[in-house]
């Protein structure tokens, strides 16, 4: 789906869980909804980082802290929404590899050919059951823990990270796939490794934890190193800003080698001084015979229900299907460059920012050809530490 993200996954179960919240199965230390602690972006790299601090690979899935009393398991999302009935396949291996009474905050991820799928697992957030248990089994979760908040009697929130680590892996001693522990380091150049190397697994980074950290919901207090990159694209089109003021976002192109121009998200995140003033630069590019354009198939309304919709630019949201979706093509003549982070397939994996007008570049030279190359990597390599 052009220009998905984790905030759209994150709508869906915050719309499809609006029914009164199922948390009043367990009485623990730390009891449901929790939200996690978050991390702050670095990006002066990590000579520029704190002395002293311990380094995990950074995951990318659903965040989920798991509330485990005795037989009841249950899984809240990051928006404190429930997961439990979207992952049913690993309630039972999380009782037999987690303690009878505890709180453990990790991430949920799927695994396929031994490389981190998104894409799969953004499918799984899904309203039937039935399509639920049939993804359960073609496609199945698996989670990965990196916090202790309790464990039997004890609230640990308040212990420092280093101490909390200490209880998880004693804790998870036993555990076995599809539950496992996220390595980890105090070593800034293994740590470097590890950001150079699991990005070709399909993780996105390291998160960065200083070993007094207490656990502080909601609170950004750990440092997160992301890949940032930059490429040039073609604007081939544009979304209304929701608030019907200017424009919310524009269409990205990549040309492939046969000349192929593909949908590989959106730059978005525009200032209301800078959606106005884009309406201007673009105007002129209105103008234009559609059947001209490189999307001319999607343009027709057919296209909207017949067409391909993983890869068309105005297909319906898979997440909301009230989001307005539609959008203007433009003759694809500009050039801009953006920041991304990495690739998930053939598209951004993330919303993009603008960087600036590339004027001295033709559009046909915007190719994939100019992205980084990522060498693959087994995420069994990333859960042995290696």
């Amino acid at each position: 789906m052009p220009g998905s993200s984790t905030d759209e996954a994150t709508d869906v179960v915050s719309s499809w869980s609006r029914l009164p919240l199922p948390w009043s199965g367990v009485d623990l230390p730390v009891n449901p909804p929790v939200k996690p602690m978050l991390a702050k972006a670095h990006k002066s790299g990590f000579d520029t980082l704190p002395d002293g601090l311990f380094f995990e690979p950074k995951w990318d899935g659903f965040r989920c802290i798991i509330f485990r009393d005795g037989d009841e398991v249950l899984l809240g999302s990051r928006n404190e929404r429930p997961l439990t009935r979207y992952f049913p396949e690993i309630l039972d291996p999380l009782r037999s590899s987690l303690p009878g009474r505890c709180v453990v905050d990790g991430e949920i991820v799927v695994v396929g050919d031994d490389r981190l799928e998104f894409d799969w697992l953004q499918q799984r957030l899904h309203p039937a059951e039935s399509r639920v248990n049939m993804l359960a089994e073609k496609t199945p979760a698996e989670f990965v823990a990196f916090d202790l908040l309790a464990e039997g009697g004890d609230d640990l929130m308040a212990a420092p990270f280093v101490d909390r680590r200490a209880r998880l892996e004693a804790a998870l001693a036993s555990a076995a796939p599809p539950v496992h522990l996220t390595p980890i380091t105090n070593q800034v150049g293994r740590a470097a490794d590890w950001f150079d190397r699991y990005e070709g697994a399909g993780l996105d980074g390291v998160i960065a934890k200083a070993p007094d950290l207490t656990y502080q919901p909601d609170k950004r207090v750990m440092f997160k190193v992301k890949h940032q990159r930059t490429a040039d694209c073609v604007v081939a089109g544009f979304r209304t800003h929701k608030s019907g003021d200017g424009i919310g976002s524009l269409l990205l192109g990549l040309y492939d080698e046969e000349g192929g121009l593909h949908h590989v998200g959106v730059a978005a995140s525009f200032t209301a001084k800078k959606r106005v003033e884009l309406v201007g630069e673009l105007d002129a590019l209105r103008d234009f015979d559609l059947d001209d354009h490189p999307w001319a198939d999607w343009i027709r309304a057919e296209a909207h229900i017949d067409g391909d919709h993983d890869r068309m630019p105005g297909a319906p949201s898979r997440w909301n299907a009230t989001k307005d979706m539609t959008w203007t093509p433009l003759r694809p003549e500009r050039v801009i460059e953006v920041t991304y982070d990495f690739m998930q397939g053939n598209r951004f994996r993330t919303v993009t920012r603008m960087v600036r007008w590339r004027p001295d570049r033709d559009p046909g030279s915007c190719t994939y050809a100019q992205l980084d190359t990522i060498e693959p990597l087994g995420v069994s390599i990333v859960l042995a530490g290696g």
